[in-house]
């Protein structure tokens, strides 16, 4: 139920899709002759559009996330590591019959790197489908051909691909690998995923070593300058903007360990 409530709230909420929907009601209401309502919207969603547009807003909501977790130094043996499902498209990799990586992507190029990197270390991907009403098509069974792929064989690879959000990503992925005390795991997410997704595998029992990646910014020099594409200002602010509030609903529901889980 929390799935379906979140999906559906949030298509609404999204600051880009709210600002529009906002501008789209000015005009309405202008057309029912409500002209000072009317215009009193479409100036507030044309001035939050420019802003969340143009301005850092995107980056300074990204920069606390992304900043959370650096990387640790890795200076021994790891027992395995976990994906986050995002980093492959199965839809458009089932139709055009290829893997496909979307901006996620870094997630599963960067779990190749660290295969190489630790030979003995086992390959766990979670994630199954985002979609309201799943048709069989999963992350998993698309993360398993980037894999295949890859040359990593499928004898390292275990994939989980019932879960729906983070924390069953958390949840199901510990009962099929049953670690142990003592090993040493890597959770591979994007930077600005990484303090929820923490908070979740901690919740569920499991300690991990954060590896970020897919990093949305270059840092504090971002915050003083201007974005000069506006759909990747409003991408920003939406990415910024769910992971603050998904913070924020994980915790209240029980389902991370602290409200914004650090090191």
């Amino acid at each position: 139920m929390f799935f379906y409530a979140a999906k559906l709230i949030w298509f609404v909420l999204q600051p880009s899709a709210a600002l529009i929907l906002l501008l789209v009601a000015g005009i309405l209401a202008i057309g029912l002759q409500r002209v000072r309502l009317g215009a009193s919207l479409m100036v507030v969603a044309t001035v939050g559009l420019v802003i969340a547009g143009f301005l850092p807003l995107g980056p300074a909501l990204l920069l606390p996330l992304e900043e959370r977790f650096p990387r640790p130094v890795l200076d021994g043996p790891v027992t395995g590591i976990v994906v986050l499902g995002g980093g492959v498209d199965q839809y458009i990799g089932e139709a055009r019959d290829l893997v496909a990586l979307p901006d996620a992507g870094d997630r599963m190029t960067e779990a190749v790197a660290l295969a190489l990197r630790f030979p003995e270390a086992r390959i766990v991907f979670t994630g199954g489908t985002a979609a309201l009403v799943p048709d069989g098509n999963t992350e998993g069974q698309a993360a398993a051909r980037f894999f295949r792929s890859m040359g990593i064989p499928d004898s390292r690879v275990t994939i989980e691909d019932k879960s729906r959000d983070t924390v069953e990503n958390a949840r199901f992925t510990k009962a099929m690998v049953q670690p142990r005390p003592g090993e040493r795991w890597l959770l591979v997410t994007s930077a600005w995923h990484m303090p929820r997704a923490m908070g979740c595998f901690r919740a569920a029992g499991w300690p991990m070593l954060a590896w970020p990646t897919d990093y949305r910014t270059a840092g504090m020099r971002d915050l003083w300058q201007l974005i000069p594409r506006p759909a990747y200002g409003l991408t920003q602010v939406d990415v910024g903007a769910r992971e603050w509030i998904g913070l924020l609903a994980y915790r209240l529901s029980g389902r991370t360990d602290a409200l914004f889980p650090s090191p």
